[in-house]
């Protein structure tokens, strides 16, 4: 049997390989917005797109891996993002791109549930937890990284080498997971429900309150990522910017790796204080920080120090979040209940770029742009209350 600890880490590498360039658009959006000729709202289809396609392809992808080994889904999954990848590296026109946003949404749905669910089906109890973190840490340490890999490459090749790198990367996954995750089947289901039948999920009150809570937290961390550049970007053409801060795309990468200890940090205090008091912390102190991010264009250290609060506090549910669903998941179900959580997460995350996008456009400035998802904040952590209340 292959050690554990060293099956976590083949996964989370392939993992980390498959995400390296899922940020490559939104970390060169000022570029395409000015080669394009886009608007807000096309930048944030173009960005929405990924997460549409997410949303529309996980219910099946991640509800077959109850039926079929994971490892067949995960090897489409990263075959797609490879190819899409590729494919962006070549286009010079928008719709041509739109579709490759959409395959490469369909690989990421193929990857990341799948990946997961190999994780969480050989593990239990508190390893099972941490693993989890541990997943999704990798995940986001990646997609931190993503910024500062994609504007590097850029740099040095320019456009096309950063989505060149990224599909070497997925390939590798692809080559990982082959090679590491089991070839045998789940266990067999002890019922005959369809594929994509969600009505015992959607009874599980207990799993439904993370996944409501995961919809919000991928609403705002989906719109943050997809616009943290170009308003870093917008900021630093207003006031200008000191010679030793480093470029947007370092310091989203730095955002993006503060937001991972406390994703992490977060976990570990989920477990000592509760998933209430975590979740209702996080999302509360979200919506105050949003709101503050979108006044802070006045100044850029301001807009650097909101930009990495806020980013850390939408982080600090995250894998608590994540851990509450798959360990609230039913026997038998936790494949379906996954797949819920991610369809319902990512189609917050097809909406949170538009919106910007759309507040953009309309002349509400970035106080509009950021500030409206402080109601969003509000409004999610209600739900998680009234949902996770036992009857």
């Amino acid at each position: 049997m292959v050690n554990p600890v060293r099956f976590v880490t083949f996964v989370v590498t392939a993992q980390v390989l498959a995400q390296i360039g899922t940020f490559t658009l939104p970390a060169l959006l000022p570029d395409f917005i000015m080669r394009w000729g886009l608007s807000g709202t096309e930048a944030g289809w173009l960005i929405g797109a990924y997460f549409l396609a997410y949303v529309a392809a996980v219910p099946v992808l991640v509800s077959l891996t109850d039926r079929v080994p994971a490892r067949r889904i995960y090897m489409i999954g990263t075959a797609a993002a490879a190819l899409s990848h590729l494919g962006f590296a070549f286009t010079d026109d928008f719709w041509l791109g739109m579709a490759l946003r959409c395959l490469a949404g369909i690989g990421w749905a193929g990857c990341y549930m799948p990946g997961l669910k190999v994780i969480a089906d050989r593990l239990e109890g508190a390893a099972q937890s941490r693993a989890v973190t541990w997943h999704a840490a990798g995940v986001g340490i990646a997609g931190a990284c993503s910024f500062i890999v994609a504007g590097g490459m850029a740099a040095l090749g320019g456009v096309p080498a950063a989505f060149l790198f990224s599909a070497v990367a997925a390939f590798a996954a692809l080559l990982i997971g082959c090679f590491v995750m089991p070839r045998d089947a789940p266990p067999r289901r002890t019922d005959t429900a369809a594929l994509l039948d969600f009505r015992p999920v959607l009874r599980n009150r207990q799993a439904m309150a993370w996944i409501a809570g995961y919809t919000v937290h991928t609403w705002e961390l989906a719109a943050l990522r997809a616009w943290g550049v170009a308003f870093l970007v917008a900021v630093i053409a207003l006031h200008g910017a000191p010679a030793w801060l480093p470029g947007p795309t370092a310091i989203f990468t730095i955002v993006g790796l503060v937001g991972i200890a406390t994703s992490i940090a977060g976990n570990e205090l989920a477990q000592r204080l509760g998933r209430g008091r975590v979740v209702a912390a996080a999302m509360g102190g979200g919506a105050m920080l949003a709101l503050a991010c979108g006044l802070s264009a006045a100044a850029l250290p301001l807009a650097v120090l909101c930009i990495i609060a806020w980013n850390a506090a939408i982080y600090l549910d995250s894998s608590a979040l994540t851990a509450g669903t798959v360990q609230a998941a039913e026997t038998g179900r936790r494949g379906a209940t996954m797949g819920l959580h991610s369809m319902c997460g990512y189609a917050g995350g097809f909406i949170g770029p538009i919106g910007v996008g759309v507040a953009l456009d309309a002349g509400g400035g970035w106080a509009l742009a950021f500030g409206h998802l402080a109601m969003l904040g509000v409004v999610g952590l209600l739900a998680v209350r009234w949902l996770g209340r036992r009857r």
